[in-house]
């Protein structure tokens, strides 16, 4: 179970790397915290290309970043978006990175969508209620 204050430091962080995000064909900001069953935070942001298909979204840059070093085990994400970075419904995570986030996360792993005011919580398993899993874990 994530304690209140470290899910509003994950919605904080997810909301600041809005900022760092390079998003020049969608004008849509989003950031990503991804908290570690250590307590390491390992943050993303939505990164577009002209080709689209080279564009990788915050929710995966975070977990890309923290398995590259080293982590496996995950117990929250926090993500927030908006167009030109503005927070105000919730921003959920898209289908690739819902199935990214199945291949290291159990399904009840909570999942905090920043909103402009407060939150919404859901689990990955409510996201993605029939995960294509080949691996048994």
């Amino acid at each position: 179970m994530t304690d209140q204050v470290t899910i509003d430091h994950m919605l904080a962080l997810a909301k600041d790397m809005t900022k760092r995000s390079y998003a020049p064909y969608s004008h849509f900001h989003v950031g990503a915290a991804l908290l570690c069953d250590d307590g390491a935070i390992y943050t993303g942001c939505n990164i577009e290309n002209a080709s689209y298909g080279g564009t990788n979204c915050a929710e995966r840059t975070a977990v890309f970043k923290a398995v590259s070093e080293g982590y496996r085990h995950f117990s929250a994400l926090a993500i927030a978006g908006g167009p030109e970075g503005v927070i105000g419904e919730a921003c959920p995570p898209c289908g690739i990175c819902r199935q990214v986030l199945s291949e290291f996360c159990d399904a009840d792993m909570p999942i905090y969508l920043a909103k402009a005011e407060g939150y919404d919580e859901y689990t990955l398993g409510q996201l993605l209620p029939l995960t294509f899993d080949l691996l048994e874990k």
